[in-house]
């Protein structure tokens, strides 16, 4: 009877090594995403629309696309200091800013830059200006997290949803700037500038222009053009005033710039971009340089 025992308590001991056996043997798989413990304060490095997010393209894309105004401000999500500042074929202009908790971010295709090596920065400073320099098809900004260092390979990069929360492909974003490097603008500057933004609503005619032409250029009809001016023909001469809209009392108008997105232009007037939308009778986002459009 205690033989029996005995050998049964030993069979007992032996199952229970063999289970921590292949339980210790178990690695848990990495992450390819911040963890949510590493979430701190960070704040969007841009302001404008997710184009594209971490992981797409067959896993190829390592990092969050945001497309916004050229020229608009690129900030650091978080203090740190850059590692890197120069111009590569890839990333056009592109800065790498190492972080206090070991991760470091990069920002490509920059129009400019604004700082340099080894260069410490806070949080909300300004680190360039929004481009489409290097392998881009568009003006936006590419943002990297790397958990460590970057390298070549990419094999560090992370999904930023732990640190910016869930990101989604035409999500608006707004970054915060609240270093001390911003670009700071007078009343009276600011007033002046909304002045120009706003168009006459007429086009002089140029030699080589027609009526085609002209309507590709402000995104109207031929048949509209000629309606507006009483035209009876596709003929017009040069020097002539073109109407392209027609105002209606206190109405005012604007004249799209190169670059520029509903999201920029309403963010500039302070008008909702369904707003923009209605007052002119747009199905979608699509609008083009020299489009006229009803602000009020």
């Amino acid at each position: 009877m205690r033989d029996y025992i005995k050998r049964l308590l030993i069979a007992v001991l032996m199952g229970i090594c063999v289970s921590l056996l292949f339980l210790g043997g178990k690695h848990p798989e990495a992450s390819v995403s911040l963890e949510k413990d590493d979430q701190d304060h960070w704040v969007w490095p841009a302001s404008g629309n997710v184009t594209d997010v971490y992981g797409t393209r067959g896993g190829k894309h390592k990092g969050v696309d945001i497309a916004g105004p050229l020229n608009d401000v690129i900030v650091a999500v978080e203090s740190g200091t850059v590692t890197k500042s120069y111009y590569s074929a890839s990333y056009g202009n592109v800065v790498f800013v190492k972080h206090p908790n070991g991760y470091e971010t990069v920002y490509a295709h920059l129009k400019t830059r604004q700082v340099a090596e080894g260069q410490d920065i806070e949080q909300g400073d300004i680190l360039g200006y929004m481009g489409n320099t290097g392998d881009s098809s568009g003006v936006h900004l590419h943002f990297e997290v790397h958990q460590g260092e970057w390298t070549w390979t990419k094999e560090n990069a992370v999904d930023p949803v732990g640190m910016l929360g869930d990101i989604k492909v035409g999500q608006a974003v707004a970054a915060k700037s609240v270093g001390g490097n911003k670009a700071v603008e007078t009343a009276g500057e600011m007033d002046a500038k909304k002045e120009d933004m706003y168009a006459t609503a007429t086009h002089i005619v140029k030699k080589g222009e027609t009526l085609w032409s002209i309507s590709q250029n402000y995104g109207i009809s031929v048949e509209d053009l000629m309606s507006l001016n009483n035209l009876k023909g596709e003929r017009i001469t040069v020097g002539k005033a073109l109407e392209i809209t027609r105002k209606a009392a206190g109405e005012k108008q604007y004249r799209v710039s190169e670059g520029e997105t509903l999201y920029s232009i309403s963010k500039k007037l302070g008008i909702t971009i369904e707003e923009l939308q209605q007052r002119n009778r747009l199905s979608g986002n699509n609008i083009r340089a020299n489009q006229i459009l009803v602000i009020k």
